[in-house]
């Protein structure tokens, strides 16, 4: 039993590091199979094709993900270094994580229903996780916000529409200078005040 659960992660493993340099589209069960030093059949013994490796692939990066910002998050105690840790994290993990990256942004993975599924979960992940942010931050008496959902909802919009360009076009020490920006506008916002 150990050596068919080793044998199925080192393909997940050979998997991602091909999806991620290669795509989808681009990588094929042969390339697999030669890179885990496997035979085509074998592949197949443990996997019914190469979406289905692909699927699991992304479920794994996503738990990664999920983990890696609720770890940030938790060892965080004031709500504003909890929100630092999200933005920061999530982009971070975003680049590290090329294969869940792709997923969550290419249309042609749009037709696989496994992949909008896992869209979604991440965006009530998402939305979740910066909810209770804000909520905490109203009962520390740290933030004051009218709708706590469509504030979430419309962080976590905002973060989809730059993450794009961060985790790929711009350095970590870029990235966390940005960060530290955007929580700027969103803590104090754009008004002068008197």
């Amino acid at each position: 039993m150990i050596e068919k659960t080793e044998r199925k992660t080192n393909i997940l493993d050979v998997a991602q590091s091909l999806f991620a340099k290669f795509g989808l589209a681009k990588t094929t069960i042969e390339d697999i199979a030669k890179k885990a030093r496997m035979g085509k059949a074998s592949i197949y013994y443990y996997f019914k094709s190469k979406e289905s490796i692909f699927q699991e692939v992304i479920n794994k990066e996503g738990r990664v993900i999920q983990e890696r910002i609720r770890e940030a998050v938790n060892a965080e105690e004031l709500p504003q270094d909890k929100m630092r840790a999200y933005f920061l994290t999530r982009m971070l993990s975003l680049r590290s994580l090329a294969n869940y990256y792709s997923a969550l942004r290419d249309e042609y993975l749009d037709h696989y229903a496994f992949i909008e599924k896992e869209r979604q979960s991440h965006d009530v992940f998402e939305i979740t996780m910066v909810s209770n942010i804000l909520q905490e931050g109203i009962q520390k008496e740290k933030f004051e916000i009218d709708d706590v959902t469509l504030t979430a909802e419309t962080i976590v919009a905002a973060l989809k529409g730059i993450e794009y360009q961060w985790p790929i076009q711009v350095t970590e020490e870029q990235i966390k200078d940005n960060v530290n920006t955007l929580l700027k506008i969103l803590f104090r916002g754009i008004e002068i005040r008197k």
